[in-house]
């Protein structure tokens, strides 16, 4: 014991750092299924070069582990939890290319205290394997770029590919190079240096997978992620509700101090440029370059846009990097303070679940509800199910169901890359379903008195049964209605 406490006084960051990484280590076994985890995890089990909504780099992960370790929440979980712990060893090697040693001790500490690892560590999402590629590509241009390894842009480019196979905010990466280099006095010779754009063909050809599943499928990912969203913000409303709601989700993805920090150092910088036509020295604009149009890009898309909570996670590694320059030791201190109140509210919630979650994005209830539906099937015989949501309640019944559960494309609607597993539904032509529908606002135990009118044409006639009730610690904390149909009709 006390040579532990000697270790905790000697290394007090890494002590901080390794304190949160355990407690999130410890919390692993208590976190149920998420419909994220289920999806992607289906992602894997249904390979492909990529996917509707995503490329493919989560579930490929996610498939290596659980054919390693076992199909299991926990190896699920355990998966985003080491991938992220890698994302915060890369981001202490990038640190420590900018930092004296108490700086990158600073950053260390903010870094592994914020909430937002905290989610990439419980929640598989495309943005764990993103973070982990985008921090080890800056990683890699800044040698490149400041300690001239040729190699580095080889790596730079594999890593920017990987990041992209990851998420399409990845594209951000090689414009904020240009960026970059554009921008740079010292720096700008390289933007004819044929090892910069060796790195851009090696990113094109890692990428290559994403673009082929696009180009067999008219392009219907890359459509979904632009042209739609782009019709959404041109109504240009200005909507209060989305910009704090932004802010919000911010604040606590950061913490307040780190959050204004990033604030005061983005209008400090900007406000220079404006008003005295200075940048600044090469390595701030460096880390300045993979920050701004990612943050600052997203962050002002808010008032008339309802910008997801983690579309800025990208900007943080080197935001961190920035903020850790200007935040005392004492700032750091009640960061600290103010995450261990934080993550042990959220431990009591994950635990006891004390205010249930009005919504499917929830870890409570799926395993419960996968063994109520098998029951059903087996008073209902050669019954085929479905829900009627774009992937939730589908992809987590399938994770602990043996039978594959039909998404809402069974009743002609899009249900994401369900749509484009080839399926064919005429071969459940005349069979019986069982149809699955949550009640989001669960109030009461009532049955729910009709049926989606969606539903209806494709089937001879429905018939409600008993809703599915979800407890947990004896109280009632989730709803599912659920529905007999008779007669399928691929196409009514």
């Amino acid at each position: 014991m006390n040579r532990i406490i000697n270790l905790i006084r000697k290394y007090p960051a890494l002590s901080i750092v390794l304190g949160f990484q355990l407690f999130r280590f410890i919390l692993l076994p208590f976190m149920g299924l998420m419909p994220q985890d289920a999806y992607y995890h289906f992602y894997g089990e249904n390979f492909s070069w990529s996917y509707f909504d995503h490329p493919g780099m989560i579930g490929y992960l996610l498939r290596i582990f659980t054919l390693t370790f076992g199909k299991t929440v926990f190896v699920v979980k355990l998966a985003d939890f080491i991938i992220t712990s890698l994302t915060l060893l890369s981001f202490y090697k990038l640190a420590e290319c900018f930092l004296s040693k108490n700086k990158l001790n600073r950053a260390a500490i903010l870094i592994a205290s914020t909430f937002f690892i905290s989610i990439l560590s419980f929640n598989s999402t495309p943005d764990v394997p993103l973070l982990l590629f985008w921090t080890l590509s800056v990683l890699f241009l800044y040698r490149a770029i400041f300690e001239n390894k040729k190699a580095s842009w080889i790596y730079a480019g594999v890593t920017m590919g990987l990041a992209f196979d990851s998420k399409y905010t990845a594209v951000l990466l090689p414009f904020g190079l240009i960026l970059f280099l554009i921008f740079s006095s010292e720096k700008r010779k390289l933007l004819v240096s044929p090892w910069l754009f060796l790195s851009l063909i090696i990113a094109a050809l890692v990428t290559y997978p994403v673009w082929y599943w696009n180009y067999e499928n008219e392009f219907a990912s890359f459509l979904f992620q632009s042209s739609e969203r782009a019709s959404s913000m041109s109504e240009l409303n200005f909507k209060p509700k989305n910009f704090f709601g932004a802010l919000g989700h911010q604040l606590l993805l950061l913490l307040p101090i780190l959050f204004s920090a990033f604030l005061i150092f983005t209008h400090k910088y900007i406000k220079r440029f404006l008003t005295k036509f200075k940048l600044p020295g090469s390595k701030i604009l460096f880390l300045l370059a993979f920050f701004i149009p990612t943050f600052l890009g997203f962050l002002s898309l808010t008032p008339i846009y309802w910008v997801k909570l983690n579309w800025l996670m990208p900007s943080y590694i080197t935001g961190i990097i920035i903020a850790s320059i200007f935040i005392s030791d004492k700032w750091v201190n009640r960061q600290v303070i103010f995450s261990i109140v934080i993550h042990l509210i959220v431990c009591v919630e994950i635990l006891f679940y004390v205010i249930p979650v009005k919504s499917d994005d929830t870890w409570v209830g799926w395993r419960e509800l996968a063994k109520e539906i098998e029951l059903i099937q087996e008073a209902h015989p050669n019954t085929f199910v479905f829900a009627d949501d774009g992937y939730k309640t589908t992809s987590a019944l399938n994770f602990f169901m043996e039978d594959k559960i039909y998404a809402r494309n069974i009743i002609g609607l899009h249900a994401l890359h369900y749509n484009y597993l080839g399926d064919d539904f005429k071969i459940l032509n005349g069979k019986n379903a069982i149809f699955v529908d949550s009640d989001k606002r669960f109030k009461n135990d009532d049955k729910r008195g009709h049926i989606s009118p969606l539903v209806n044409p494709y089937f001879e006639r429905c018939t409600e049964l008993e809703p599915i009730i979800i407890s947990k610690n004896g109280r009632k904390v989730r709803k599912f209605w659920v529905y007999f149909c008779e007669n399928y009709k691929a196409k009514p």
